[in-house]
């Protein structure tokens, strides 16, 4: 290799940063750097100095035995619309990516012929009764870790009841609506 062409590209790279340089000035020139004088989207954040020395508090549902006589039938049914997507709430309803809920309560968990359920849920055991019903409702993944269910959850205790009542009626006979010792020894606990 000839040192002229060396020369020629050191010269080249060399030019090149001079005018990488120059770009750089010339554009500081036109678009001059200012220094705001508020930010312009104002985030405030309230100062909290207050320490809290107890244990957070058990997120467990409000008990319902006591609304379900008198629980909306028709905000129920509205509700039920979310859950249409997955299940199926008639009389002999085929199962869909969740399993027919027609003569949901009082029935076994993971009863359902047909459906394969999670193993969670069906080693769980037990009926679906109107505080299983409210406490899945709630929460399903907290109430059976590793359930299939991919809900997040029915946050307001008036919502669950409406639908829980709704799908009561949803039935060959529906459960018996709880008693006043029922509704004492919920209280209870």
């Amino acid at each position: 290799m000839d040192e002229l062409r060396v020369n020629k590209v050191f010269a080249g790279f060399l030019f090149s940063g001079l005018l990488l340089m120059a770009g750089i000035k010339i554009s500081d020139v036109m678009v001059p750097h200012q220094e705001l004088a508020q930010n312009s989207y104002v985030i405030e954040v309230a100062e909290t100095t207050k320490v809290s020395a107890s244990a957070p508090v058990e997120n467990s549902p409000k008990p319902i035995l006591a609304m379900i006589a008198d629980a909306d039938l028709g905000a129920g049914e509205k509700i039920s619309k979310k859950c249409s997507a997955c299940h199926v709430f008639d009389a002999g309803g085929k199962n869909k990516v969740g399993p027919a809920l027609w003569n949901i309560v009082n029935r076994p968990m993971g009863a359902v012929d047909g459906y394969s359920y999670s193993t969670a849920l069906a080693g769980f055991g037990g009926n679906w009764d109107y505080q299983s019903l409210n406490a899945f409702l709630l929460k399903p993944k907290a109430y059976i870790n590793g359930t299939k269910m991919n809900f997040a959850g029915l946050k307001k205790s008036k919502d669950r009841v409406n639908l829980i009542a709704w799908m009561r009626t949803k039935a060959d006979s529906p459960a018996v609506l709880p008693t006043a010792d029922d509704i004492a020894a919920e209280g209870a606990n």
